[in-house]
């Protein structure tokens, strides 16, 4: 039997649906494969192009919703919801910045961040309403997870060379804009960044890839097993070589939320993967465990737990001066003022309670949605995609708790592609109670 369409009905279907996958996956690239300190000159530190490419897919996003056509979700979306509440707060907290004056500096960090805001509202809602299957997510998240590799790789250049592939690369059109900070080095070890600003950006942005990795190898058919898996060792042995607690701290959240949900056979090789893992680690690099160890022994008393438990009294006058709202999005800049190395009490500084506890919302309906989505699913595969995306978002989490992750690029853009993930998860899951994957029109 042959089946008609409309020419409309052929638009609508690449408009709408799988076109998504593609477009985002255009923005993985910009934002992973690009180092994040190329700008476009004119637009200063709001000129990366994935900040530009998500603007201009806000304004897609925006033109799909307005036309029924194009099949967008139109259902309920506990992710959407979310987003737009963390969207509205910032744009509070910019409405209460501007009515006192401010320094030049700080107003145009402050429009910069309400453009990256809506960058990053826009990706989500285009992944959480636009993916319109299981297959095309499985697409999208392949190459999150090349995307992942690739960086790891470039780390490990870095770690073994001692030199900074990132000057090297140079795109017409873009300039070079570096992020401050002060983490380049620890103890005489350099620490690797890849395309990212900082070494605890690095270790985020492999920390969240890192069980979409796990679920593509354990599902992988035979002929791409052993691809799949190297691609775990390459994001898992990178991983240390920021030379940063917060990595280990994400392997160990990571092993928290997987390892319980997984058969017995596969939690007893995975904890022999575990144990061997330091003899890699000092294979690779000899001297690597010996550094880690001094760095959990010297916790409480080396410079960088000093710096952050000092941060905590240092916040407070800020906190009290603005407390609902904040002094506004992005202009608590560390060259002026210290260092926080903590998301959620930058959040406070800046957007206020109300812009931490939408943050906290974002996280934590990730979580809920992603486990919704492990219950709704019927299969194991899909059960397992679901458990994997609440590893990477509780891994999300904690790192913005070792630095303050929305003032970079990759790790933020990321964090919100895959929660925009987690709600395409829970739709095609069925997590509206409905086992069909059609589109409500209304």
């Amino acid at each position: 039997m042959t089946v008609l369409t409309s020419p409309r009905s052929r638009v609508t279907k690449t408009l709408g649906g799988s076109d998504a996958v593609t477009l985002l996956s255009c923005y993985v690239f910009l934002l992973m494969i690009v180092p994040s300190s190329l700008v476009v000159g004119s637009f200063g530190a709001a000129g990366a192009p994935s900040a530009l490419f998500a603007g201009a897919l806000l304004c897609w996003y925006l033109v799909l919703r307005q036309n029924s056509a194009f099949q967008l979700d139109r259902g309920k979306q506990p992710m959407r919801l979310a987003a737009i509440l963390f969207g509205c707060s910032i744009v509070a907290t910019y409405v209460s910045a501007n009515r006192s004056a401010m320094s030049l500096l700080q107003q145009n960090a402050a429009d910069r961040g309400l453009i990256v805001v809506a960058g990053w509202v826009a990706v989500l809602l285009l992944a959480a309403d636009g993916i319109r299957t299981a297959d095309r997510l499985r697409t999208l998240l392949r190459r999150i997870v090349a995307g992942a590799t690739a960086i790891s790789v470039m780390g490990m250049v870095e770690f073994v060379t001692g030199s900074d592939l990132n000057k090297y690369v140079v795109i017409p059109g873009l300039t070079v804009h570096a992020q401050f900070t002060d983490l380049m080095n620890r103890d005489g070890l350099s620490r690797v960044t890849a395309t990212t600003a900082q070494p605890l950006e690095y270790s985020a942005v492999l920390a969240m890839s890192l069980p979409l990795a796990i679920h593509q190898a354990r599902n992988a058919p035979r002929a791409l097993r052993l691809r799949r898996w190297l691609q775990v060792a390459l994001i898992a042995v990178a991983m240390p070589m920021s030379v940063s607690r917060s990595a280990i701290f994400g392997l160990a959240v990571i092993a928290i939320v997987l390892l319980p949900t997984w058969p017995k056979r596969d939690r007893r090789r995975a904890y022999l993967a575990l144990l061997a893992s330091p003899l890699l680690v000092w294979l690779f690099a000899p001297g690597l465990l010996g550094d880690f160890g001094g760095l959990f022994s010297q916790i409480g008393t080396d410079s960088s737990s000093t710096s952050r438990t000092g941060a905590y009294s240092a916040s407070v006058p800020f906190i009290a001066h603005h407390p609902w709202f904040g002094q506004g999005f992005q202009t608590f800049f560390p060259q002026t003022y210290f260092f926080v190395d903590n998301q959620y009490l930058t959040s406070l500084i800046e957007t206020g309670v109300v812009g931490a506890l939408a943050l906290l919302t974002l996280f934590v309906t990730g979580w809920l949605t992603a486990r919704s989505a492990r219950l709704a699913a019927v299969d194991a595969q899909t059960r397992d995609l679901a458990q994997c995306l609440a590893a990477s978002v509780a891994a999300a989490a904690v790192s913005f708790g070792t630095f303050d992750g929305l003032e970079f690029s990759i790790a933020p853009g990321l964090c919100f592609l895959l929660l925009g993930c987690v709600g395409a998860a829970w739709r095609l899951a069925g997590g509206r109670g409905r086992r069909d994957h059609s589109y409500s029109a209304g």
